[in-house]
């Protein structure tokens, strides 16, 4: 095996102009290979982490399998920045020469990649693969397009309560059960403690504000006629906005410091001990135990309306899929599979944290490791998902929830008038991209 690690430093503005290109350039559509090598050097990006080594073990492992397998056959793995993947992605659809094989890709970006032409259809590969059939439907949901699977789930991520124990116990308070409680909670706390957040919240945080919308009924869109229309404007949404929004403000996060935040400012916030309740990834946890409240704190499912209820959190998570222009097809295949299967998820869940994709290998992850218990059992309750359209990168990337949230925290706009504006900008996203 050939490893080739590269790690760019790329500005932000770079990193959305990139996502921009991608969700506006043309489709690339005719670059299948005309054949199918069962020899040769098959060339694999995977996304640099942070900590990457335990990362590359696992797939260390995976491949030495592979290549034992297959005589004749080379890997060769590249680890390519997050941050460049949309133009380095995109270039790679459009010059197939110079293409990788097998890809690693983000769960939004599915809808985009296969209108671009750049994924290839593996649906009769995936429907015969023993394994696939423990696939939680949230995931096997982020690599279908129109009924077609164009890869396999490699990990899941979703969002939970983080919340300190020892603040509710000086405060005498109980977990909150309901959203009500949960807003009046974050408030009680920061009138008893104003050098804390409450709750920590972000206008820049979609994900985390994604579950107040879902939970009071409300969706970011609507599939119409083959395309989609959005429904962040309605009534059910409106009362999730308002829900969320009413977090903004010096009785729990002031606008003036909260409004521009995102998650990983929410997860510092917590991590530093300056607040005492934030929405979290399971992906959060090892950050948060390198904090200032390590062992002062704990997760529990975030909750709905009801007692007994939990809001629905949006399902992230990555996949791997294999490139129309692949001239190794069935070596592609096979090294997707080895990647993505049952014995490369747990190890990436025990050296990285990654949540497995499979039903039976997340309940032995979680037997392992019980801090996961909230995130699974928050899957379990039905987690969702982003519009499966390709404008989802263009909405993603010109801000157009973080803009409504910080428009409405700021006073500028009223809730309604910034949700139309919103709901306008995706819909003429969604018309373009057909």
């Amino acid at each position: 095996m050939k490893l080739v690690s590269k790690v760019a430093a790329t500005a932000a503005a770079l990193a959305l102009a990139g996502v921009t290109a991608t969700a506006c350039a043309p489709q690339t559509s005719g670059n299948s290979a005309q054949q199918d090598d069962k020899s040769g050097t098959l060339r694999v990006w995977l996304f640099q982490e942070v900590n990457n080594k335990p990362k590359e073990q696992v797939v260390d492992a995976a491949v030495a399998a592979f290549e034992k397998a297959h005589k004749g056959a080379e890997v060769e793995i590249e680890y390519i920045p997050v941050e460049t993947r949309a133009q380095r992605i995109k270039a790679a659809f459009n010059d197939p020469k110079s293409a990788p094989d097998l890809i690693e890709y983000g769960n939004t970006d599915t809808a985009g990649y296969v209108k671009d032409g750049g994924l290839a259809d593996v649906t009769a590969e995936f429907g015969a693969w023993d394994e696939a059939k423990d696939t939680d439907p949230t995931a096997r949901q982020s690599v279908t397009v129109d009924g077609k699977v164009y890869g396999a789930p490699l990990f899941v991520g979703v969002r939970a309560l983080y919340y300190r124990t020892d603040v509710f116990k000086d405060l005498g308070i109980a977990v909150p059960e309901t959203q009500d409680e949960l807003i009046a909670t974050a408030k009680k706390i920061r009138k008893e403690k104003p050098d804390l957040y409450g709750l920590a919240v972000g206008g820049a945080y979609t994900y985390g504000a994604m579950p107040f919308i879902w939970a009071n009924g409300g969706e970011l869109a609507q599939e119409k006629g083959g395309s989609y229309e959005s429904a962040i404007d309605s009534a059910a949404a409106q009362k999730g906005i308002k829900a969320y929004t009413s977090l903004f403000g010096d009785d729990n996060c002031p606008a003036a410091k909260c409004a521009a935040m995102g998650g990983n400012a929410v997860i510092t916030a917590f991590a530093a001990g300056n607040a005492a309740m934030a929405i979290g990834g399971d992906f959060s946890h090892q950050a948060v135990e390198a904090g200032a409240v390590k062992g002062k704190y704990a997760v529990v499912p975030l909750p709905g309306l009801k007692a007994g209820e939990i809001a629905p959190a949006f399902a992230g998570g990555n996949n791997v899929g294999l490139l129309k222009s692949s001239s190794h097809r069935t070596l592609a295949v096979d090294l997707m599979k080895r990647l993505a299967g049952k014995e490369s998820q747990g190890k990436l869940f025990d050296a990285m944290g990654f949540l497995p994709t499979y039903t039976d290998v997340r309940a032995e992850a979680a037997r392992k490791q019980p801090f996961v218990e909230p995130f699974i059992k928050t899957l379990g309750a039905g987690a969702k998902f982003v519009p499966a359209s390709p404008a989802w990168g263009r909405i993603d990337a010109s801000l157009v929830l973080p803009t409504m949230f910080q428009e409405i925290v700021s006073g500028k706009k009223d809730v309604a008038a910034a949700s139309g504006d919103a709901a306008e900008k995706m819909d003429a996203a969604f018309t373009d991209a057909g």
